[in-house]
Protein backbone atom coordinates (compact mmCIF):
# COMPACT_ATOMS: atom_id res chain seq x y z
CA UNK A 1 0.00 0.00 0.00
CA UNK A 2 1.51 3.51 -0.89
CA UNK A 3 2.47 5.35 1.94
CA UNK A 4 1.17 9.04 0.98
CA UNK A 5 3.52 10.18 3.95
CA UNK A 6 6.86 9.24 1.94
CA UNK A 7 7.84 9.65 -1.68
CA UNK A 8 8.19 6.77 -4.29
CA UNK A 9 12.02 6.78 -4.99
CA UNK A 10 14.21 8.04 -1.91
CA UNK A 11 18.24 7.65 -1.50
CA UNK A 12 19.21 4.66 0.86
CA UNK A 13 18.99 4.98 4.51
CA UNK A 14 16.03 7.27 4.63
CA UNK A 15 12.55 5.78 5.97
CA UNK A 16 10.82 7.88 8.26
CA UNK A 17 7.55 9.97 6.99
CA UNK A 18 7.77 13.23 5.73
CA UNK A 19 5.78 16.46 7.89
CA UNK A 20 3.47 18.33 6.57
CA UNK A 21 4.35 21.40 7.52
CA UNK A 22 3.22 25.62 6.26
CA UNK A 23 5.55 27.56 4.72
CA UNK A 24 5.62 29.94 6.82
CA UNK A 25 7.44 27.57 9.32
CA UNK A 26 10.18 27.80 7.42
CA UNK A 27 10.35 30.90 5.49
CA UNK A 28 10.35 34.59 6.78
CA UNK A 29 9.33 37.33 4.57
CA UNK A 30 11.91 39.84 4.07
CA UNK A 31 11.07 43.72 4.03
CA UNK A 32 14.52 45.33 3.13
CA UNK A 33 13.80 48.63 1.46
CA UNK A 34 15.80 49.14 -1.42
CA UNK A 35 15.66 52.36 -3.96
CA UNK A 36 13.05 53.90 -6.02
CA UNK A 37 12.30 52.55 -9.14
CA UNK A 38 14.16 55.25 -11.06
CA UNK A 39 17.37 54.33 -10.04
CA UNK A 40 17.28 50.54 -8.62
CA UNK A 41 19.08 48.04 -10.39
CA UNK A 42 16.31 45.54 -10.62
CA UNK A 43 15.70 41.90 -11.18
CA UNK A 44 12.53 39.91 -11.65
CA UNK A 45 11.46 35.42 -11.70
CA UNK A 46 10.91 33.97 -14.95
CA UNK A 47 7.78 32.27 -15.60
CA UNK A 48 7.69 28.26 -15.48
CA UNK A 49 10.68 28.12 -12.72
CA UNK A 50 13.11 28.77 -15.36
CA UNK A 51 14.95 31.24 -13.25
CA UNK A 52 15.79 34.62 -11.70
CA UNK A 53 17.50 37.43 -13.77
CA UNK A 54 18.66 41.12 -14.39
CA UNK A 55 16.00 43.28 -15.53
CA UNK A 56 17.76 46.60 -17.44
CA UNK A 57 14.70 48.82 -18.00
CA UNK A 58 13.45 52.22 -16.12
CA UNK A 59 11.20 52.67 -13.18
CA UNK A 60 9.30 55.03 -11.85
CA UNK A 61 9.85 57.14 -9.24
CA UNK A 62 6.97 56.40 -7.30
CA UNK A 63 7.87 52.80 -7.35
CA UNK A 64 9.54 51.45 -4.07
CA UNK A 65 11.96 48.71 -4.62
CA UNK A 66 13.17 46.26 -1.83
CA UNK A 67 16.80 44.86 -2.03
CA UNK A 68 16.97 40.22 -2.18
CA UNK A 69 19.69 38.69 -1.31
CA UNK A 70 21.19 35.24 -2.45
CA UNK A 71 19.90 32.37 -1.34
CA UNK A 72 16.28 33.94 -1.18
CA UNK A 73 13.36 32.47 -2.06
CA UNK A 74 11.44 34.86 -4.73
CA UNK A 75 8.26 34.48 -6.33
CA UNK A 76 5.66 36.44 -8.58
CA UNK A 77 2.26 37.59 -7.01
CA UNK A 78 0.49 37.87 -10.41
CA UNK A 79 2.04 34.74 -11.91
CA UNK A 80 1.90 32.21 -9.25
CA UNK A 81 -0.34 30.02 -11.64
CA UNK A 82 2.47 30.42 -14.00
CA UNK A 83 5.23 28.65 -11.91
CA UNK A 84 7.39 32.53 -11.42
CA UNK A 85 8.90 30.85 -8.74
CA UNK A 86 13.08 31.13 -7.76
CA UNK A 87 16.15 31.69 -5.69
CA UNK A 88 17.91 34.64 -5.83
CA UNK A 89 21.66 33.76 -7.07
CA UNK A 90 25.02 34.43 -5.86
CA UNK A 91 25.54 36.77 -9.04
CA UNK A 92 22.37 38.67 -8.42
CA UNK A 93 22.64 39.63 -4.52
CA UNK A 94 21.45 42.94 -3.50
CA UNK A 95 19.42 43.41 -6.56
CA UNK A 96 15.97 44.88 -6.29
CA UNK A 97 12.37 43.80 -7.04
CA UNK A 98 8.90 45.38 -6.33
CA UNK A 99 6.46 44.02 -3.58
CA UNK A 100 4.89 42.53 -6.29
CA UNK A 101 8.04 39.82 -6.06
CA UNK A 102 8.59 38.90 -2.50
CA UNK A 103 11.40 37.42 -0.78
CA UNK A 104 11.79 35.35 2.18
CA UNK A 105 14.84 33.87 3.88
CA UNK A 106 14.53 30.22 4.71
CA UNK A 107 15.44 28.39 7.85
CA UNK A 108 15.38 25.16 8.40
CA UNK A 109 14.65 24.35 5.05
CA UNK A 110 16.72 24.56 1.45
CA UNK A 111 15.73 27.08 -0.95
CA UNK A 112 15.63 25.34 -3.61
CA UNK A 113 13.99 22.27 -2.26
CA UNK A 114 11.37 24.84 -1.59
CA UNK A 115 12.14 25.52 -5.43
CA UNK A 116 11.70 22.12 -6.57
CA UNK A 117 8.39 21.71 -4.66
CA UNK A 118 6.80 25.24 -5.71
CA UNK A 119 7.21 23.83 -9.23
CA UNK A 120 4.70 20.95 -9.41
CA UNK A 121 1.52 21.66 -10.35
CA UNK A 122 0.11 19.72 -7.50
CA UNK A 123 1.56 22.60 -5.57
CA UNK A 124 0.77 25.80 -7.86
CA UNK A 125 -1.69 25.06 -9.03
CA UNK A 126 -3.89 23.69 -6.04
CA UNK A 127 -2.71 26.60 -4.27
CA UNK A 128 -3.08 28.68 -6.78
CA UNK A 129 -6.96 28.63 -7.06
CA UNK A 130 -7.22 30.67 -4.18
CA UNK A 131 -5.52 33.42 -5.24
CA UNK A 132 -7.10 37.11 -4.76
CA UNK A 133 -8.27 39.18 -7.81
CA UNK A 134 -9.69 38.39 -11.22
CA UNK A 135 -8.65 35.44 -13.06
CA UNK A 136 -6.11 37.65 -15.49
CA UNK A 137 -4.76 39.37 -12.29
CA UNK A 138 -4.97 37.15 -10.01
CA UNK A 139 -2.82 37.68 -6.51
CA UNK A 140 -0.81 35.33 -4.09
CA UNK A 141 -0.20 37.72 -1.28
CA UNK A 142 3.14 36.54 1.19
CA UNK A 143 0.78 36.16 4.23
CA UNK A 144 -1.17 33.17 1.82
CA UNK A 145 1.72 32.08 0.79
CA UNK A 146 3.26 31.19 4.22
CA UNK A 147 -0.03 29.55 4.98
CA UNK A 148 -0.12 27.15 2.34
CA UNK A 149 1.28 23.32 3.29
CA UNK A 150 3.91 21.26 1.59
CA UNK A 151 5.47 17.97 2.72
CA UNK A 152 8.74 18.49 4.03
CA UNK A 153 12.09 15.51 5.21
CA UNK A 154 15.07 15.86 7.31
CA UNK A 155 17.24 19.13 6.05
CA UNK A 156 19.98 16.07 5.24
CA UNK A 157 17.33 14.76 3.09
CA UNK A 158 16.53 17.69 1.11
CA UNK A 159 20.46 18.63 0.28
CA UNK A 160 20.69 15.07 -1.18
CA UNK A 161 17.21 15.78 -3.34
CA UNK A 162 18.99 19.63 -4.68
CA UNK A 163 21.85 18.18 -5.11
CA UNK A 164 20.85 15.22 -7.97
CA UNK A 165 18.08 17.85 -8.95
CA UNK A 166 20.62 20.97 -9.48
CA UNK A 167 23.02 18.37 -11.08
CA UNK A 168 20.22 17.74 -13.71
CA UNK A 169 19.35 21.13 -14.05
CA UNK A 170 23.05 22.36 -14.89
CA UNK A 171 23.45 19.20 -17.33
CA UNK A 172 20.16 20.30 -19.26
CA UNK A 173 21.65 23.57 -19.72
CA UNK A 174 24.71 22.29 -20.70
CA UNK A 175 22.44 20.57 -23.49
CA UNK A 176 21.11 23.47 -24.24
CA UNK A 177 23.38 25.51 -24.43
CA UNK A 178 24.58 23.35 -26.94
CA UNK A 179 21.37 23.27 -29.18
CA UNK A 180 21.39 26.97 -29.35
CA UNK A 181 25.23 27.56 -30.41
CA UNK A 182 24.49 24.49 -32.73
CA UNK A 183 21.50 26.32 -34.21
CA UNK A 184 23.13 29.67 -34.37
CA UNK A 185 26.04 28.18 -36.55
CA UNK A 186 23.51 26.52 -38.80
CA UNK A 187 21.75 29.45 -39.43
CA UNK A 188 24.71 31.20 -40.01
CA UNK A 189 26.28 28.71 -42.48
CA UNK A 190 23.08 28.55 -44.34
CA UNK A 191 23.67 32.33 -44.82
CA UNK A 192 27.23 32.05 -45.84
CA UNK A 193 27.32 28.89 -47.91
CA UNK A 194 24.66 30.21 -50.35
CA UNK A 195 25.02 33.39 -52.52
CA UNK A 196 22.87 36.42 -51.23
CA UNK A 197 21.19 39.08 -52.56
CA UNK A 198 21.87 38.28 -56.14
CA UNK A 199 25.63 37.34 -55.55
CA UNK A 200 26.94 34.95 -57.93
CA UNK A 201 29.37 33.27 -55.49
CA UNK A 202 28.92 32.22 -51.49
CA UNK A 203 30.64 33.91 -49.10
CA UNK A 204 32.21 30.45 -48.14
CA UNK A 205 32.98 27.54 -50.04
CA UNK A 206 34.70 24.46 -49.83
CA UNK A 207 38.08 24.38 -50.91
CA UNK A 208 38.50 24.10 -54.47
CA UNK A 209 35.28 25.83 -55.84
CA UNK A 210 35.54 28.83 -57.48
CA UNK A 211 32.49 29.01 -60.17
CA UNK A 212 29.92 31.63 -60.10
CA UNK A 213 26.46 30.31 -59.31
CA UNK A 214 23.29 29.82 -61.51
CA UNK A 215 19.72 30.10 -60.51
CA UNK A 216 16.98 28.06 -61.95
CA UNK A 217 13.15 27.31 -61.36
CA UNK A 218 11.87 24.46 -59.13
CA UNK A 219 9.41 23.62 -62.39
CA UNK A 220 12.93 23.34 -64.79
CA UNK A 221 14.59 20.74 -63.00
CA UNK A 222 12.39 18.80 -60.75
CA UNK A 223 9.14 17.07 -61.42
CA UNK A 224 6.21 18.37 -59.33
CA UNK A 225 3.02 16.20 -57.56
CA UNK A 226 0.75 16.91 -55.24
CA UNK A 227 -0.78 13.94 -53.35
CA UNK A 228 -4.61 13.20 -52.36
CA UNK A 229 -6.51 11.66 -49.65
CA UNK A 230 -8.32 8.00 -50.16
CA UNK A 231 -11.88 8.54 -49.38
CA UNK A 232 -12.65 7.57 -45.56
CA UNK A 233 -15.81 5.87 -46.35
CA UNK A 234 -14.47 3.02 -47.75
CA UNK A 235 -12.56 0.81 -45.21
CA UNK A 236 -10.90 -1.05 -47.99
CA UNK A 237 -8.94 1.92 -48.80
CA UNK A 238 -7.21 2.41 -45.60
CA UNK A 239 -7.57 -1.53 -44.67
CA UNK A 240 -4.53 -3.31 -45.01
CA UNK A 241 -2.01 -1.14 -44.11
CA UNK A 242 0.23 -1.21 -47.27
CA UNK A 243 1.50 1.94 -48.47
CA UNK A 244 2.92 4.78 -46.39
CA UNK A 245 0.67 7.60 -46.29
CA UNK A 246 2.57 11.12 -45.00
CA UNK A 247 -0.17 14.15 -44.13
CA UNK A 248 1.29 17.55 -43.71
CA UNK A 249 1.49 17.69 -40.20
CA UNK A 250 4.41 15.42 -40.30
CA UNK A 251 6.68 17.34 -42.74
CA UNK A 252 8.19 18.73 -39.46
CA UNK A 253 10.17 15.26 -39.21
CA UNK A 254 12.31 16.87 -41.87
CA UNK A 255 14.15 13.47 -42.67
CA UNK A 256 11.37 11.12 -43.41
CA UNK A 257 12.02 7.64 -42.19
CA UNK A 258 8.24 6.46 -41.10
CA UNK A 259 4.76 7.75 -41.68
CA UNK A 260 1.91 7.70 -38.66
CA UNK A 261 -0.51 6.68 -41.29
CA UNK A 262 -0.52 4.06 -44.12
CA UNK A 263 -3.53 3.12 -47.17
CA UNK A 264 -4.01 0.00 -49.06
CA UNK A 265 -2.93 -0.61 -52.73
CA UNK A 266 -6.38 0.21 -53.67
CA UNK A 267 -6.60 2.94 -51.60
CA UNK A 268 -3.75 4.54 -53.84
CA UNK A 269 -5.33 3.23 -56.87
CA UNK A 270 -8.22 4.70 -56.09
CA UNK A 271 -7.57 8.54 -55.42
CA UNK A 272 -4.82 10.99 -56.01
CA UNK A 273 -2.50 9.96 -53.99
CA UNK A 274 0.61 9.26 -55.74
CA UNK A 275 3.95 6.86 -55.12
CA UNK A 276 6.69 9.79 -54.46
CA UNK A 277 10.02 8.48 -54.91
CA UNK A 278 12.50 8.36 -51.64
CA UNK A 279 15.03 11.68 -51.43
CA UNK A 280 12.51 13.73 -52.85
CA UNK A 281 11.82 17.05 -51.47
CA UNK A 282 7.88 17.55 -50.02
CA UNK A 283 6.81 21.21 -49.21
CA UNK A 284 3.68 21.43 -46.91
CA UNK A 285 1.20 23.68 -48.93
CA UNK A 286 -0.86 24.30 -46.11
CA UNK A 287 -1.54 23.16 -42.74
CA UNK A 288 -2.41 24.38 -39.11
CA UNK A 289 0.39 27.01 -37.34
CA UNK A 290 3.50 27.62 -38.62
CA UNK A 291 3.25 23.90 -41.12
CA UNK A 292 2.74 25.92 -44.11
CA UNK A 293 6.29 26.45 -45.81
CA UNK A 294 8.06 23.78 -43.95
CA UNK A 295 9.73 21.09 -46.09
CA UNK A 296 11.05 17.81 -45.64
CA UNK A 297 13.35 14.80 -47.57
CA UNK A 298 11.65 11.70 -47.73
CA UNK A 299 14.00 8.75 -46.79
CA UNK A 300 11.69 5.90 -48.41
CA UNK A 301 8.95 5.88 -50.91
CA UNK A 302 5.44 7.24 -49.89
CA UNK A 303 2.04 8.65 -50.93
CA UNK A 304 1.25 12.47 -49.34
CA UNK A 305 -2.08 13.89 -48.85
CA UNK A 306 -2.84 16.92 -51.00
CA UNK A 307 -1.68 19.51 -48.64
CA UNK A 308 1.89 18.30 -49.59
CA UNK A 309 3.83 18.92 -53.38
CA UNK A 310 6.58 16.41 -53.80
CA UNK A 311 9.56 17.65 -55.85
CA UNK A 312 11.74 14.81 -57.57
CA UNK A 313 14.51 16.42 -59.12
CA UNK A 314 16.75 15.68 -61.88
CA UNK A 315 20.07 13.68 -61.18
CA UNK A 316 22.07 17.31 -61.49
CA UNK A 317 20.61 18.36 -58.28
CA UNK A 318 21.45 17.02 -54.93
CA UNK A 319 18.24 16.66 -52.96
CA UNK A 320 20.13 17.56 -49.47
CA UNK A 321 21.20 20.67 -51.51
CA UNK A 322 18.00 22.07 -52.16
CA UNK A 323 16.49 20.73 -48.52
CA UNK A 324 18.74 22.69 -47.04
CA UNK A 325 18.00 25.84 -49.22
CA UNK A 326 14.67 25.62 -49.18
CA UNK A 327 14.90 25.32 -45.08
CA UNK A 328 16.46 28.65 -44.71
CA UNK A 329 14.10 30.50 -46.57
CA UNK A 330 10.85 29.68 -44.70
CA UNK A 331 10.01 32.83 -44.29
CA UNK A 332 10.05 33.42 -48.24
CA UNK A 333 8.08 31.05 -49.18
CA UNK A 334 5.34 31.92 -46.98
CA UNK A 335 5.27 35.20 -48.00
CA UNK A 336 4.77 33.51 -51.79
CA UNK A 337 1.69 31.78 -50.39
CA UNK A 338 -1.96 33.04 -51.12
CA UNK A 339 -4.15 34.41 -48.52
CA UNK A 340 -3.18 36.14 -45.32
CA UNK A 341 -0.71 35.18 -42.95
CA UNK A 342 -2.60 32.50 -41.13
CA UNK A 343 -4.79 30.61 -44.18
CA UNK A 344 -3.06 30.82 -46.94
CA UNK A 345 -1.60 28.14 -49.08
CA UNK A 346 0.52 27.30 -51.56
CA UNK A 347 0.08 25.30 -54.70
CA UNK A 348 2.07 23.30 -57.34
CA UNK A 349 2.16 26.83 -59.69
CA UNK A 350 3.70 28.76 -56.66
CA UNK A 351 6.59 26.20 -55.93
CA UNK A 352 7.52 25.89 -59.73
CA UNK A 353 8.24 28.94 -59.13
CA UNK A 354 10.69 28.99 -56.38
CA UNK A 355 14.07 29.61 -57.36
CA UNK A 356 16.98 27.62 -56.29
CA UNK A 357 20.56 28.87 -56.49
CA UNK A 358 22.72 25.90 -57.51
CA UNK A 359 26.28 24.88 -58.30
CA UNK A 360 28.14 22.25 -60.21
CA UNK A 361 26.65 18.79 -58.17
CA UNK A 362 30.18 18.16 -56.54
CA UNK A 363 29.84 21.45 -54.43
CA UNK A 364 26.30 20.71 -54.01
CA UNK A 365 26.97 17.08 -52.26
CA UNK A 366 29.37 18.82 -49.70
CA UNK A 367 27.01 21.38 -49.23
CA UNK A 368 24.11 18.95 -48.55
CA UNK A 369 26.49 16.26 -46.56
CA UNK A 370 27.98 19.29 -44.49
CA UNK A 371 23.84 20.15 -43.50
CA UNK A 372 23.00 16.72 -42.80
CA UNK A 373 25.58 15.73 -40.69
CA UNK A 374 24.61 19.48 -38.57
CA UNK A 375 21.16 18.33 -38.55
CA UNK A 376 22.34 14.75 -37.13
CA UNK A 377 24.05 16.60 -34.71
CA UNK A 378 21.82 18.95 -33.91
CA UNK A 379 19.20 16.14 -33.45
CA UNK A 380 21.57 14.04 -31.18
CA UNK A 381 21.99 16.91 -28.52
CA UNK A 382 18.19 17.82 -28.15
CA UNK A 383 17.05 13.63 -27.98
CA UNK A 384 20.09 13.81 -25.10
CA UNK A 385 18.12 17.22 -23.48
CA UNK A 386 15.03 15.69 -24.07
CA UNK A 387 15.82 12.22 -22.08
CA UNK A 388 17.12 14.51 -19.56
CA UNK A 389 14.23 16.27 -19.33
CA UNK A 390 12.42 13.16 -18.80
CA UNK A 391 14.06 12.34 -15.40
CA UNK A 392 14.00 15.88 -13.77
CA UNK A 393 10.33 15.76 -14.81
CA UNK A 394 10.00 11.58 -13.37
CA UNK A 395 12.13 12.63 -10.35
CA UNK A 396 9.80 15.74 -9.70
CA UNK A 397 6.89 13.32 -9.86
CA UNK A 398 8.66 10.15 -7.35
CA UNK A 399 10.90 11.88 -5.02
CA UNK A 400 8.70 14.45 -3.81
CA UNK A 401 5.30 13.83 -1.30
Amino acid sequence: MKNDKKPQVRFKGFNDDWEQRKVGEFLTESRESGHKGDVAHKMTVKLWGKGVYEKNETGSANTQYFTRHAGQFIYSKLDFLNCAFGVVPEELDSLETTADVPAFDCDGVNPYFMFYTAIQPIFYEKNGMIADGSRKAKRIHANTFLEMPFFVPSLTEQNKIVNLLSELDHLITLHQRKCDKLQKIKKSMLEKMFPQNGMKKPEIRFKGFNDDWEQRKVSETAEIAAGGTPSTSVSEYWEPKEVPWLSSGEVHKKYVTYTDDMISKLGLSNSSAKMIKENSILIALAGQGKTRGTVAINRISLSTNQSIAAMTFNDDIIPEFVFSNLENRYDEIRAMSSGDGSRGGLNKQLVGNIVIPYTIIEEQRKIGAYFENLDNLITLHQRKLEKLKYIKKSMLENMFV
